[in-house]
């Protein structure tokens, strides 16, 4: 297996008339509607990038986008920020019950929203002192670090892990 060297990463990417993102491989064929997807966004953003296409099928994979040059990883970081939003919570300001579904109304880095969480099974540890909250929407809240809550948003998060 040959390896490309960094400055000759093995495929192109720009961005079209339309903003959709064209990944072009080493034939030079285009594929438009290009998808990338972190494999870990939130304990490894940096690492295993997927590029696919608009049918979802692997064109791709970058191991570490630090090993791009750096127009192509400002390009990809560029479309993995528009189609990633995963608020930050700050604090919980109020649960609505500890009893399912409860409405939680959070202030994040993003400003106040308010969302449901269906079952406990909604809020995941992602380790010793993150957590991962979904609501019934599907939108996910990153909790990065329990340890900086005030003690009720604290209370309130660990109750559910």
């Amino acid at each position: 297996m040959t390896e490309t060297p960094p400055s000759d990463p093995g495929f192109a990417l720009r961005i079209d008339p339309f903003g959709r993102l064209v990944y072009r491989d080493a034939t030079g064929r285009d594929y438009p509607d290009a998808v990338p997807v972190r494999a870990y966004p939130i304990t490894d953003p940096g690492h295993w990038v997927i590029i696919c296409d608009a049918e979802g099928r692997e064109l791709r994979c970058i191991e570490d986008l630090s090993a791009l040059p750096a127009a192509l990883r400002t390009i990809l970081e560029d479309e993995l920020a528009r189609r990633e939003f995963v608020p930050q919570v700050r604090r919980v300001i109020l649960v609505s019950s500890y009893l399912e579904p409860a409405e939680w109304e959070v202030e994040t880095d993003r400003g106040l929203t308010r969302f449901v969480l269906k079952t406990e099974d909604d809020v995941r540890r992602l380790g010793p002192y993150s957590a991962l909250l979904q609501d019934s929407q599907g939108i996910r809240y990153l909790v990065p670090d329990t340890r900086h809550l005030d003690p009720y948003s604290r209370r309130a998060v660990d109750r559910y892990l």
